[in-house]
């Protein structure tokens, strides 16, 4: 089951790689398009490593380990499968680690983009209420723009 956590989380590091690029494009049509295959692939990925962690669970208390988990899996194991099990669980911290990296840029970007925006459209409010031009603020004491635009 690691195995296929593991191919999963590189499908899903791909996509938030996507993701990253779609988002520093600023192209947010394609960032609304890729977000629920993302969603899918977390959904995947998080289905699989729990099913895998209650078959390390299970096979420590079969195998009588001192505690059901994949250390008390890796201690009961001889030497050459513990050695195994070891190395697919450091691939498997290392990818979840790569994720957690990218999915907290990604997030940041984001974060970064909504704020760029927002400080965009206060000028734009704030230009269009004391310039002139058609969305100038009106006499009638409105200070929206788009009451104004709307009207």
């Amino acid at each position: 089951m690691w195995a296929e956590w593991l191919k999963a989380s590189e499908t899903l590091l791909l996509t938030l790689h996507e993701q990253t690029v779609a988002v520093t494009l600023r192209d947010v049509m394609r960032v609304e398009r890729i977000r629920p295959e993302l969603e899918t692939q977390l959904s995947i990925v998080r289905s699989i490593d729990t099913k895998a962690m209650d078959e390390a669970k299970r096979l420590a208390e079969e195998l009588g380990a001192p505690t059901p988990s994949l250390r008390g899996l890796v201690a009961v194991l001889d030497k050459d499968e513990a050695a195994i099990i070891q190395a697919t669980a450091n691939k498997v911290l290392v990818g979840a680690q790569k994720i957690q990296d990218v999915m907290a840029k990604n997030r940041k970007l984001i974060d970064s983009e909504m704020t760029y925006i927002n400080g965009t459209l206060t000028l734009i409010a704030r230009s269009a209420n004391e310039g002139s031009g058609p969305y100038r603020g009106r006499p009638s004491g409105s200070k929206s723009i788009l009451v104004d635009a709307a009207a």
